[in-house]
């Protein structure tokens, strides 16, 4: 389950569409719920509160109607910005380099916080009324309409800024690299590979497999890039059926339709509800991932010295710096402790065996 979350938020992180459509519905039911304050509340802005806001239905709607205009042409802005940036990057870096640019936080919070300061604005101008009779102002909404307009100026300084880093060389490179130092403390941590993980002897391999005499292929239901295994959904479903598991590949391999994708002994005739289980634990998908797959920031950094290194770009400093960074990787995995291939359960028996 944790594997599959963990794949989950990968790919919701790397769209455009999660976190802006996240903010617009914060927008929506924070419009809603600061209408309803309004309703309950006779407040009028006094004392500092004057200077952002006076009070008055018409002043009210020039402000909710200035704002929401300015918003989305920024937000317009915003997007062209981000997409010059995105085909800079896929041009000087690599198309491969754009899921990093994807999952860029800033771009995403700075995108969905001025179309949902937009949404929020028009929800708040609908409910300014004038007649006499009837005249509501909703002064809490619109002061919060003052302050989330200040606070997005100021995104906008940050975003400016924020893009014009991120396109740098050097800082694409780091990024890079601290990304796959993150993901190789995950995957090599010091303290895996233990005396239990021993690896056994040819002769007693030969006898744990002697013990399962049963043998089934189980085979990839569609072609792509095995992006993620569930190792506890694997070692739970060797447990439970009492199962020797030997995986064939690793994340980041290349699949097609049908292939032999694990080999399952067993004691008896394999169930249909754990040969289910044991297909679900791996993740295909259409590209690669930094999920489980470390090689894939290092082919990263590989793809963008090649790139520097080509006659139409010429720009051997920035290869160097792709070799320093792979120096530091190589260094650091030569003092980690590799995890055996062979994972045994609590009472110390053989279940999975993955590919090294």
């Amino acid at each position: 389950m944790k594997t599959k979350l963990s794949y989950f938020w990968e790919l919701i992180s790397g769209s455009f569409w999660f976190i802006p459509l996240s903010i617009i519905i914060l927008a929506i039911l924070s419009a809603f719920g600061l209408i309803y304050l309004d309703t309950r509340t006779d407040y009028v802005p006094s004392g500092l509160m004057k200077y952002f806001f006076s009070g008055g239905a018409e002043s009210a709607r020039s402000i909710l109607s200035t704002t929401a205009g300015a918003m989305i042409t920024v937000a317009g802005t915003v997007f062209s910005i981000t997409l010059v940036a995105l085909t800079l990057a896929s041009s000087q870096f690599g198309p491969r380099l754009l899921q990093n640019f994807m999952h860029d936080r800033i771009n995403q919070v700075v995108l969905g916080s001025y179309i949902a300061t937009f949404i929020f604005c028009l929800l708040i101008l609908r409910t300014v009324k004038s007649d006499t009779s009837a005249e509501f102002v909703p002064n809490i909404s619109v002061l919060f309409t003052v302050l989330i307009a200040i606070v997005n100026i100021f995104l906008l300084v940050i975003f400016i800024h924020h893009i014009s880093v991120s396109i740098q060389a050097d800082h694409v490179i780091s990024d890079i690299n601290m990304k796959l130092h993150t993901q190789l403390r995950k995957l090599f941590p010091e303290e895996m590979g233990g005396e239990k993980e021993k690896p056994p002897s040819d002769k007693e391999l030969s006898e744990i497999k002697k013990a399962f005499p049963e043998r089934e292929e189980l085979k990839t239901t569609r072609s792509g890039y095995l992006q993620a295994v569930n190792n506890e959904g694997l070692m739970q479903a060797a447990v439970e059926n009492d199962l020797l598991i030997m995986l064939q590949y690793q994340p980041g391999d290349f699949l097609t339709e049908k292939q032999h994708l694990v080999t399952v002994c067993s004691r008896g005739k394999l169930g249909e509800t754990a040969r289910e289980k044991i297909q679900r634990a791996f993740i295909l998908g259409n590209k690669r991932t930094a999920t489980q797959d470390a090689e894939f920031a290092i082919h990263q950094m590989v793809e963008i010295a090649a790139r520097a290194l080509s006659p139409g770009i010429n720009d051997p400093y920035t290869a160097i710096t792709c070799i320093d960074y792979l120096t530091a990787t190589l260094c650091y995995l030569t003092r980690s402790r590799f995890p055996s291939a062979y994972r045994y359960d609590d009472q110390k028996h053989l279940r999975v065996i993955t590919k090294p």
